[in-house]
């Protein structure tokens, strides 16, 4: 499989020469195109090719030998990514949406538990038991849970980007993918 990615910047296109439509997908997987897992090999490729295009105006060409196109067989393969790009754009989406409710959730509860063990604090807890108790308790829980929910928001929902945002501009060029020969 051979990357020939266009430099020019206002084209967006992303050129593969394969030597058959298998080069797409996994060597382990018999099923049929329309089922069959995509290679990582292949994915790869694509995702360094697509580091620095634009979500915008993507092409996908893939060039086969003239004599082994088979028309029924690049619709479904079409079909296949485009299934692929949509279905992990929308997990990831979905991922980083939760990622971010977890993060936020934790900072409200840390946000709580400060404001609960500042009451307790004005209630004067070395006259009570309990009161000690939920001081001690409280205070490193509230830390815990603010800067656990900030490292989620800042931190954690920042690694899913990079993944997130290819499966964006792959999902928004679903109907930019072609073949041609050579």
């Amino acid at each position: 499989m051979e990357n020939r990615s266009s430099e020019a910047k206002e084209t967006q296109e992303i050129s593969f020469k394969l030597e058959q439509y298998d080069d797409i997908f996994s060597d382990f997987d018999m099923r049929p195109y329309s089922k069959r897992a995509l290679s990582v090999d292949f994915l790869d490729e694509i995702k360094r090719a697509a580091n620095d295009k634009t979500p915008d105006g993507l092409e996908l060409n893939l060039h086969l030998p003239e004599k082994d196109r088979n028309l029924s067989h690049e619709a479904t393969i079409k079909d296949r990514l485009a299934e692929h790009f949509k279905k992990h754009y929308h997990l990831l989406l979905k991922e980083k949406h939760g990622v971010l409710r977890l993060g936020w959730s934790m900072v409200a509860l840390g946000i709580i538990a400060m404001v609960v063990a500042t009451f307790v604090v004005f209630q004067d807890p070395s006259q009570n038991l309990m009161l000690s108790f939920l001081v001690v308790f409280l205070e490193p829980a509230a830390w815990f849970l603010l800067w656990e929910g900030m490292d989620q928001i800042i931190f954690n929902s920042k690694k899913i980007n990079t993944e997130l945002y290819f499966y964006r501009k792959m999902f928004n060029s679903h109907r930019r993918i072609n073949f041609g020969s050579y």
